[in-house]
C-alpha cells in the first residue's frame, strides 16, 4: 500500500477528527406523518438538507422505547424503537440513505441507568433472589431507616429511593424513575457491550455516551465529603444542594476507565466508528484527558465547562 493510500485510509477511519457532527433531537426535528411528533422518517427525508450544510455526521438523541419521563433518557428497551419515532426498519432505512450521502450516523447511548419500567429493573425489584437481583445498585437502610449514605440526585433530593418489596434503597443519580445499573456486575457490563454491538451491526458509526463518568459508584458506598470552598459547578446550579458535596464516591470512579477500554476494543472491531462522551464533573479537563487516552478509551469527550459565565480567554 502506497503512503498516499495509507494516509487516505487513516483520514477516512478518523473522520471524527475535525468532523462536524449535527445533533438531531428527533421529537422536534421533522414530523413526517403529521401526528405532532418528529420521527425517524422525518430525519431521513431531511438528510439531503443536512448534507448541504457541510456536516460529516449526525448524532440522533434517544429514540429507544421509553415511558418518556425524561424524554427518552429513561430507556425501557435498548434494542427497539419507541413507536412514536417509528420502527427498526425505519432506522435501517435512515442508515442506508445516510450512507448514500456519505453521512455518518451516531446515536445516543444512555447506559448508566434505565427506566424503572425496564423489564430488568422490574425483575430486580421483585426480590433479593432473582437472576437480576444485583443488576442495579441496592443497599440496606441505616439502623434508623434512612438512606445508606448522603449521595444526592442532580435533579434534587436524595439519590436513594425506598423499595418496599425488597426493603432496600436503590440508587438513582437522576430521576427516581431512572435507577442506576450496577456496573460492578460483570453481566451488566457485558450486556451493555452487547447493546452497543447490536447497533454497530445495524450500521451506526458510533455513539454519544450520556453521563459517561457515572457508570461506576464506590462499592463501599462511602458518603461524599462537603466542599472545602465554594466553586463554580457546571452540572448543577448554585441553588442545588448537589454542589455542596465533593462527588468523589458517586461518580468518576477509576473502574470506569477499565470499562471504557473494553468498549474501545469493541469499537475497534468496526472500522470508521467513534465515541464521544459527556463528562459532568469538576475535574472535567483532567477527566477528558484520562477518558480519551490515545487509542485506549473514548475517541472524544466534552463537558459543559465552556457554557458558563466563566467562558473567557483567561479562564480557558
Amino acid at each position: 500500500m502506497s503512503k498516499a493510500v495509507k494516509k487516505d485510509v487513516k483520514k477516512n477511519s478518523e473522520w471524527w477528527r475535525g468532523g462536524i457532527i449535527y445533533q438531531i433531537y428527533p421529537r422536534s426535528f421533522y414530523d413526517s406523518n403529521n401526528d405532532g411528533i418528529g420521527d425517524l422518517n422525518g430525519i431521513t427525508q431531511k438528510l439531503p438538507y443536512i448534507k448541504s450544510l457541510g456536516v460529516d455526521a449526525i448524532w440522533i438523541s434517544p429514540f429507544f422505547k421509553s415511558p418518556m419521563k425524561d424524554f427518552g433518557y429513561d430507556v425501557s428497551d435498548y434494542r427497539d424503537i419507541d413507536p412514536i419515532f417509528g420502527t427498526l426498519e425505519d432506522f435501517d432505512n435512515l442508515v442506508k440513505e445516510a450512507a448514500k450521502l456519505k453521512l455518518q450516523v451516531m446515536i445516543d447511548l444512555v447506559i448508566s441507568h434505565t427506566s424503572s419500567e425496564h423489564p430488568w429493573f422490574i425483575e430486580s425489584a421483585s426480590s433479593r433472589v432473582n437472576a437480576k437481583a444485583d443488576w442495579f445498585v441496592w443497599a440496606d437502610p441505616k439502623p434508623d431507616g434512612t438512606p445508606p449514605n448522603n449521595w444526592l440526585s442532580i435533579f434534587g433530593g436524595s439519590a436513594w429511593e425506598w423499595n418496599a418489596t425488597r426493603r432496600q434503597y436503590y440508587l438513582h443519580n437522576f430521576l427516581r424513575s431512572q435507577p442506576d445499573l450496577n456496573f460492578h456486575n460483570k453481566e451488566v457490563r457485558q450486556q451493555m457491550l452487547d447493546v452497543a454491538r447490536f447497533w454497530l451491526e445495524r450500521g451506526v458509526h458510533g455513539f454519544r455516551l450520556d453521563t459517561v463518568n457515572f457508570y461506576f459508584h464506590d462499592a463501599k458506598l462511602r458518603s461524599n465529603p462537603p466542599v472545602k470552598e465554594k466553586k463554580h459547578v457546571f452540572d448543577a446550579p448554585d441553588s442545588n444542594p448537589y454542589v455542596m458535596q465533593e462527588h468523589i464516591y458517586d461518580k468518576s470512579r477509576p473502574e470506569n476507565l477499565i470499562f471504557l477500554e473494553d468498549l474501545r476494543k469493541l469499537m475497534d472491531e468496526y472500522p470508521h466508528t467513534a465515541t464521544v462522551g459527556e463528562i459532568g464533573d469538576e475535574g472535567n479537563v483532567k477527566l477528558m484527558a484520562d477518558y480519551t487516552k490515545k487509542g485506549k478509551r473514548l475517541h472524544m469527550a466534552y463537558s459543559f465547562a465552556f457554557l458558563s459565565s466563566l467562558f473567557s480567554p483567561e479562564h480557558i
